[in-house]
């Protein structure tokens, strides 16, 4: 996918304060307890997902983050389709109060590619 430069340089902006992993980090995240949360939309989430990720699309992470994860020390692991909007939506989260907020680098795309499980 072509993405504009005013949507990179936003993107790049977030990078610079999230912290990122690629898909085998993730997965040590989660043998550690991390949840992994898909921020794609609906339809890329019921066309698959990485095994064993809750899904809290990125329109609506932050509304619904608290209720889910009240402890903000929770170690969650956000992903995408390729790495963009889940730095967006860790952003975010931090700046909600979330010390322990990874984006996962290459998204779904990664975790597919890697033989990682789906569902």
């Amino acid at each position: 996918m072509q993405h504009s430069e005013e949507f990179l340089s936003v993107v790049n902006d977030a990078k610079s304060r999230v912290k990122e992993t690629d898909v085998e980090g993730a997965r040590k995240l989660m043998q550690s307890g991390a949840a992994l949360i898909d921020v794609r939309e609906d339809s890329e989430w019921e066309a698959g997902h990485a095994a064993g990720a809750r899904h809290m699309g990125r329109g609506v992470i932050e509304r619904d983050v608290v209720q889910t994860f009240p402890d903000k020390s929770t170690e969650l692991v956000l992903y995408c389709g390729g790495g963009f909007r889940s730095a967006l939506a860790a952003d975010m989260l931090q700046k909600m109060g979330y010390s322990n907020v990874w984006s996962m680098d290459g998204g779904w795309k990664a975790w597919k590619d890697s033989g990682a499980p789906t569902e």
